[in-house]
């Protein structure tokens, strides 16, 4: 193959300018892998006169997405300007138009993946979106093609680098949520608006993607249940600690049989399991096969250069497919009929922070209330709130069922000698004091 591959760009911000970057610098290495030139023709912007990074000239730069969209010289279509509505329309009429699409959108893939899978399959064309998830790191690759043979029944991972940030200098430094969250956003981890990050929606947004890939199975947005670090305290991380865990975000999909859960949310991983040594910016997915056994992806999980990086590889297996002729195979329909577990069925360990009155018969009374249904208690600590007639009670419970675990919060927050219920997590691991 000696044609010139022409691509068009949407976007011209960090990744996009990293895209550009890696294309031109690496230009020797990507005509070795695939026997070809490759040109990005036209770069989509919003104002023409702003000043770029970017060795691109003048020329290649459009305001008009028409330009990119309809342009039949333009092979790949590499969407990194964000958006979903706009951007969904935009893609469905480069796929529609025989063009090939990579893309870095998260939110769009959770959301509109399906869809638009099911049209790039129509119409013959590639549809790739490793960088959606975890930047740099090839997790959608290991479980499309690395792990295929293999059943995967468990992932959990660390997916949004700001909440990473934000809880490992929480821990390390004791600083407050406030002041960490001002000083993300000062080194650019955080957005002005940082919502998405901290209340766990775009890390439910990439396990939406993981699970579908990693279970062959349609999940849904809706399906993760989702909580953020926004009530997490210093507090709660001081007594992670003497517990012999690291308060991380995690991301966490479970198959058992054919059922599965999907759900993000604060959890106290045990100090001697990976994740928890995994610290700042990073990213990393931890992934259970029945014969692989543990595995785990780390690595930087966004960035101008990591993101593109992974933008770039899916373009280079978008060239291979056009030089083998395959283009538009590469989707494989979800294999199974969904199916969520109940309550009952979802089993953790449980940590409960909790302040009550400080009087006779006010511990045993709690205590009843967890064996009454059946949940044991793994870990005790009891101490005096200064200057007030409380107590600031923290228990870990043995594995217990989800159903169970809310019906005795429930029945807590009933009990006249129970002031406030001040925090509540899952466990995952054994600590050690």
């Amino acid at each position: 193959m000696t044609k010139k591959i022409s691509v068009g760009l949407l976007g011209l911000g960090t990744v996009g300018s990293g895209v550009v970057k890696i294309v031109e610098e690496h230009q020797d290495k990507l005509q070795h892998q695939i026997g070809c030139p490759v040109e990005i023709k036209k770069a989509l912007v919003r104002d023409l006169d702003k000043s770029r990074d970017t060795n691109l000239t003048k020329e290649k730069f459009t305001e008009n997405v028409s330009d990119i969209l309809h342009d039949p010289e333009i092979d790949v279509v590499i969407e990194v300007m964000g958006g979903v509505e706009e951007t969904r329309d935009y893609l469905l009429t480069a796929l529609q138009n025989k063009k090939h699409v990579v893309t870095a959108n998260k939110d769009l893939m959770a959301l509109y993946g399906s869809e638009l899978l099911t049209v790039a399959a129509d119409n013959k064309c590639d549809l790739f979106y490793e960088a959606s998830v975890a930047g740099g790191i090839p997790i959608l690759r290991g479980l499309v093609d690395g792990l295929s043979s293999d059943r995967i029944t468990k992932m959990m991972g660390i997916v949004n680098g700001t909440t990473n940030f934000i809880l490992t200098k929480m821990s390390n430094e004791g600083k407050a949520y406030d002041d960490v969250l001002a000083e993300a956003q000062k080194l650019g981890y955080a957005e002005a608006d940082p919502t998405a990050d901290v209340e766990g929606l775009d890390a439910a947004r990439k396990m939406t993607i993981l699970a579908t890939l990693g279970f062959s199975m349609k999940v849904d947005l809706d399906d993760v249940k989702v909580e953020g670090i926004t009530r997490v305290t210093e507090e709660d991380l001081q007594y992670s600690k003497q517990l012999g865990y690291t308060m991380k975000l995690i991301g966490y999909a479970h198959r058992d049989e054919e059922e599965i859960e999907v759900s993000v949310q604060p959890t106290l991983i045990a100090n001697n399991h990976p994740l928890a040594g995994v610290n700042d910016e990073y990213n990393a997915v931890y992934v259970y096969g029945e014969a692989v056994g543990e595995t785990m992806f780390y690595g930087p999980g966004a960035g101008s250069l990591p993101t593109a990086t992974a933008v770039v590889s899916d373009l280079v297996g978008v060239m291979k497919n056009m030089r083998l002729g395959v283009n538009g195979s590469s989707a494989v329909a979800p294999q199974f009929p969904k199916q969520l577990k109940t309550d009952e069925k979802v089993l953790s360990k449980y940590f409960l922070r909790l302040h009550v009155h400080d009087q006779v018969g006010a511990f045993s009374e709690l205590t009843n209330l967890f064996s009454d249904q059946g949940v044991s208690l793994e870990r005790i600590i009891q101490l005096p709130v200064k200057d007030s007639d409380l107590a600031e009670i923290v228990l870990v419970t043995h594995e217990a069922s989800l159903g169970k675990y809310e019906k005795v919060l429930h029945a807590i927050e009933a009990l006249p000698i129970v002031q406030e219920i001040k925090s509540s997590y899952r466990v995952e691991g054994d600590g050690s004091l």
